[in-house]
């Protein structure tokens, strides 16, 4: 009778050792394709226009202050010097809030204007967000006028965190 408990016992044992092996591998089988979908995002590249870039930076501009706007300006152009040039750095500036009026073609500070035009001609990206173009223009009956090249994306906010969780990091001078 202990004969008979003992071959059980050890099939028993082989069973759970074959099923949990199988389970093993369909859970890493699982596994793969993320491992590789991160691999293939790990190797792709965060920005087309900047493939070779070693570092994205997203700058938020959220408020009026022209200290802070000349900031976001300063740094972007500081990046591009530190990491070599306009191919080895990838830079975007989300304007949203009060912080819109950076982009704005503001006929009494035409350094800031010009500023903005020589660092998207080195490929920094300037971003709008249309939510608050639309406020404003509910609010003052005109839509805003922007800078030439401005992208206008629907929610500024929601543009931002999307592109963080991509893998740039956010500053906000």
């Amino acid at each position: 009778m202990t004969r008979f408990f003992h071959k059980r016992s050890v099939f028993m044992l082989l069973v759970l050792m074959a099923s949990l092996a199988t389970a093993g591998r369909g859970y890493a089988s699982q596994q793969a394709p993320q491992a590789s979908d991160q691999a293939t995002q790990q190797a792709r590249p965060l920005s087309e226009q900047k493939p070779f870039a070693e570092a994205h930076i997203i700058l938020q501009v959220s408020d009026a202050e022209e200290v802070h706007h000349h900031a976001t300006l300063d740094i972007a152009n500081n990046l591009m010097k530190h990491y070599g040039g306009q191919d080895m750095v990838d830079v975007e500036v989300i304007a949203f809030g009060a912080g819109i009026s950076l982009l704005y073609p503001d006929s009494t500070d035409k350094e800031k204007a010009e500023r903005i035009a020589s660092l998207r001609e080195h490929g920094v990206r300037f971003y709008a967000c249309g939510n608050t173009l639309d406020t404003i223009e509910r609010k003052t009956g005109k839509r805003p006028e922007l800078l030439p090249g401005v992208e206008t994306v629907q929610t500024g906010v929601a543009f931002m965190i999307d592109e963080v969780k991509r893998g740039y990091t956010l500053v906000h001078p």
